[in-house]
């Protein structure tokens, strides 16, 4: 007697700086396989490969490199796990957002073009590109000022890392490139475009980074006020909206050369790597938030209860999860305000420490902070460091560190920072439940989950358990979840979620001791984050704007219009 081999779905999950690829079994969700490609160019953060220097606060990435996920990685996969390619019954990708990029009518990157290879702006923009604050402010103040029933679904901000404020951002500095611009989409979109041959666009990047709310975009009208040649960007960008979960097509000929999967397996429609997790965790249900922690984290919640929360990254119907509304926050930095800390303050015998004893930097500083109790290194951080993604939407704010003394150790500043990341997110929880929207569960997930400390530490400032995500790659297995559907073996991700999700709850209780010494120091932290986000005092963006003051396109020209560079106006109420 023969037995059947399993079916499998794939899930490709695109971050920032590496594709991880998963291989899982369609019946219980069990991992049977995975393998992770490094970017080869990373972050283009300060110089474009052979070509000229990037200014203040941009972030690009290379096409090439997701190509060779699908190439290198995706092979190595099935072979980890052991399965043919014909067992692969559907596959889905899922991707850092707002990673966003111009292409051709058939889908060529510009900067893939020649004449475009020294052009910055015709390079995708990573999420993390924070360079077209200017450009969020002015429509911001241009939707206040015509009364734009969209801007309450986005907490009253637009920011800096969206489609529109990044487009602005190329027609202002760059015309030309952005006249050659046929498609402006979504890296999730552009990869399911590499695997199937053909356009599709997914509802919940189009909601969440592309100001599309009950069933359009801004209005020609709007956009004129912007610019007058940013009048038809929509057109940049219409296509059909697909659900989440569905097919977008299937893996073609170049394709199946390019992966080693089957020409005519189902791809699914694309969707963003934090939200496809929510199905991972079985974290669907209203009032199930989901923060997922990782160089930045972002924070997920479905309900039933439509409301504009301030400070919000948006509202969408359907955009999790068919039936509900979807709610994004988010913090621009999390794991990359850590990594900076041990770039620039571990000294030589603490590097020294890590590698005889066989542990990380990271590891050595947690253990020592470990040791501290509640309050006794005397330090308050703001955790801004990239800007902040929610709830005052500015990614003009920057960091704070208060308290330094001369007795003040690597340690101590560790500390401080990744409470200043628990303070970011109980403000995002309490905005949310100020607006009537309550957080009746929290689940973590990310690669931060390896810091157990950490994970403490969020349990106690926020004086509530904390859930984790019991897999290592949770969008990858999202993005897998999402493929069993397309491809039909569920009949929706509700279903898929419960039979293939993993969810270990109540892993980490508050202590009532460290969470009521945490009180106080919360109580600090709102009071410097109000004084310095809320316009009690504007020094973090006058700094900003002195960094800015010879702001200028990259090819030498003066920028279009001078006065988008003040940054500081627009201040988010909570």
């Amino acid at each position: 007697m023969t037995t059947e081999p399993p079916a499998v779905t794939v899930g490709i999950d695109f971050g920032t700086l590496s594709g991880r690829v998963l291989v899982v079994a369609v019946e219980d969700g069990t991992e049977l396989g995975s393998a992770v490609h490094e970017y080869a160019h990373g972050v283009v953060d300060r110089v474009l490969p052979d070509g000229p220097e990037l200014p203040p606060d941009w972030a690009l990435q290379i096409p090439r490199d997701w190509r060779e996920v699908l190439r290198f990685a995706v092979p190595r996969a099935l072979k980890a796990a052991r399965v043919r390619p014909d067992q692969v019954i559907g596959v889905a990708a899922d991707f850092t957002s707002c990673t966003v990029l111009p292409a051709t009518a058939d889908g060529i990157p510009l900067c893939e073009l020649p004449r475009f290879a020294r052009r910055p702006h015709a390079y995708p923009k990573l999420w993390r590109h924070h360079a077209a604050q200017p450009e969020a402010d002015l429509i911001v103040r241009r939707a206040e000022e015509t009364g734009q029933r969209w801007l309450g679904r986005y907490g009253g901000r637009i920011s800096s890392e969206w489609q529109f404020a990044k487009a602005l951002q190329v027609l202002h500095e760059d015309p030309e490139v952005y006249a050659a611009t046929d498609r402006w989409i979504e890296a999730a979109d552009w990869i399911v475009w590499q695997l199937t041959g053909a356009e599709s666009r997914n509802l919940c990047t189009a909601g969440y980074k592309g100001i599309h709310q009950d069933g359009s975009y801004p209005d020609t009208e709007f956009l004129a006020q912007l610019h007058p040649d940013f009048r038809d960007f929509v057109a940049k960008l219409d296509h059909p909206l697909s659900a989440l979960g569905s097919p977008a097509g299937k893996i073609s000929g170049a394709a199946a050369e390019l992966t080693g999967l089957d020409e005519g397996t189902v791809v699914a429609v694309g969707n963003v790597d934090a939200h496809v997790t929510s199905a991972a965790a079985q974290a669907l249900e209203p009032g199930h938030m989901l923060a997922i922690m990782g160089t930045s984290t972002c924070h997920i919640m479905n309900s039933d209860v439509l409301a504009e929360v301030p400070g919000m990254c948006g509202v969408v119907r359907d955009g999790v999860v068919p039936g509900l509304y979807g709610y994004e926050a988010g913090q621009s930095g999390v794991g990359d305000i850590l990594a900076w800390a041990v770039r620039t303050a571990v000294p030589h015998e603490y590097t020294e420490e890590a590698r005889r004893r066989g542990i990380s930097p990271h590891e050595l500083l947690t253990e020592k902070a470990a040791d501290q109790p509640v309050g006794g290194h005397g330090l308050l951080a703001l955790d801004w460091h990239s800007g902040n993604r929610s709830v005052l939407v500015d990614h003009a704010l920057s960091g704070l560190l208060v308290g330094l003394t001369l007795d003040t150790r690597p340690e101590d500043v560790y500390r401080a920072l990744i409470e200043a990341t628990a303070y970011g997110t109980r403000t995002i929880v309490e905005a949310f439940e100020r607006s009537g929207v309550p957080v009746r569960e929290f689940t973590a997930a990310g690669g931060l989950l390896r810091n157990r400390f950490l994970m403490q530490t969020y349990s106690d400032v926020l004086n509530r358990p904390v859930n984790v995500l019991a897999a290592e790659q949770g969008p990858a297995l999202g993005a897998a979840v999402h493929a069993a559907v397309a491809a039909g073996v569920y009949p929706d991700i509700h279903a898929a979620s419960a039979a293939m999700g993993r969810l270990a709850r109540r892993a980490y209780l508050p202590d009532p001791t460290r969470a009521a010494a945490y009180e106080r120091l919360y109580a600090e932290y709102r009071m410097l984050h109000d004084h310095f986000g809320r316009g009690g005092n504007d020094v973090m963006h006058r700094l900003r704007s002195l960094r800015r003051t010879d702001r200028q396109t990259v090819d030498g020209t003066p920028q279009a219009d001078a006065s988008l560079t003040d940054a500081a106006r627009c201040r988010t109420t909570d």
